[in-house]
């Protein structure tokens, strides 16, 4: 014993340590329990478009356009809104929509659902159909916060479902994501995603990296939450925007990629170095996408998709590249 250190000192200190070890031995199985996520796997980042704004054409005009445009992909909408294939028509719609694509050139690698729950009257019904199909990922549907429960009551009511739903989804060979979107809702601050994602396992339920809504959300600290949540990311999303702003007031006003203030050359960047790769889904979320200019017909409209979704894809390509992204 060091003469320095008296025994009442030297007992105190024992006494510590062992009231330590059972906290430190409960701490060392929970980690061992939970996965040990590495980087998610690089690439291929085949180019879906959304199909979303083109909900009232029919599986092959849409995937006509979309391949007309030099893209590879149809992120398909199966929900009840905008919706190309209906939940209930899962079974006999979503083959045949994959089926288009497929005729037009196309891969269906990625899908949008408003799947929440593995017991959900329809999500194994979406689920087993997406994976019959070739499917690698489906987008859920969106998480709000109970403000009687609060932050943390939400998510850890949350967990035991995801957990659930991560069972079904790896049964399957399927990655379910939620999209990190602007707002209130979960996943709008990122860091909720991994305190609700972090004991899971990445290959079966994770995060669709929304880039446009990181920036939006988190200004320059984006890099931070990218780097959090890589080892969860099989998918993501891309689009961009700009600021309107007025005294006390600011607003978000979408438009095409390179017009607006996200940061691409970084964000492909930082992509790059951790390994994130998988399906893009390009979103489409300005006029006359949407809110159209009611005097404008529908030829004409059509005629303006098409060159603003080849000037997307072309800006979107050479964003890549910068990157050696492929």
């Amino acid at each position: 014993m060091n003469p320095s250190v008296s025994r009442r000192d030297f007992l105190s200190t024992v006494a510590l340590a062992a009231a330590a070890a059972p906290l430190a031995a409960r701490a060392a199985e929970k980690s061992a329990a939970a996965p040990a996520p590495g980087a998610a796997p690089a690439g291929p980042s085949t180019l879906h478009v959304f199909s979303k704004p083109f909900y009232q054409m029919s599986h092959a005009e849409t995937a006509k356009l979309i391949a007309a445009c030099g893209f590879g992909g149809v992120d398909y909408t199966v929900r009840k809104a905008q919706a190309h294939v209906l939940p209930e028509k899962v079974a006999e719609d979503l083959p045949r929509a994959v089926d288009a694509a497929r005729a037009a050139g196309l891969k269906v690698e990625l899908i949008t659902t408003d799947i929440t729950s593995a017991r959900e009257p329809h999500t194994e019904a979406i689920l087993r159909a997406a994976a019959k199909v070739g499917v690698k990922c489906y987008r859920l549907g969106n998480f709000n916060y109970d403000n009687k429960l609060g932050v943390v009551g939400t998510l850890e009511k949350l967990q035991p479902s995801l957990k659930e739903l991560a069972a079904l989804n790896a049964s399957l060979g399927l990655h379910g994501a939620i999209q990190n979107h602007a707002g209130t809702r979960v996943g709008s601050a990122m860091w909720d995603l991994h305190l609700l994602l972090r004991e899971l396992d990445p290959k079966a339920i994770g995060v669709q990296f929304d880039i446009r809504h990181a920036v939006c959300e988190a200004g320059q600290s984006w890099p931070v939450a990218l780097r959090l949540l890589a080892p969860w990311i099989r998918c993501t999303d891309i689009k961009d925007f700009k600021w309107e702003q007025a005294p006390g007031k600011a607003t978000i006003d979408n438009v095409p990629l390179g017009e607006g203030v996200v940061p691409f050359d970084a964000y492909f960047k930082l992509a790059k170095e951790l390994k994130i790769g998988g399906p893009i889904s390009l979103h489409l979320e300005y006029p006359p996408f949407e809110k159209a200019p009611a005097a404008l017909s529908a030829a004409d409209r059509l005629t303006q998709m098409t060159a603003l979704m080849k000037r997307d894809g072309a800006f979107l390509k050479a964003a890549m590249a910068k990157s050696q992204i492929t």
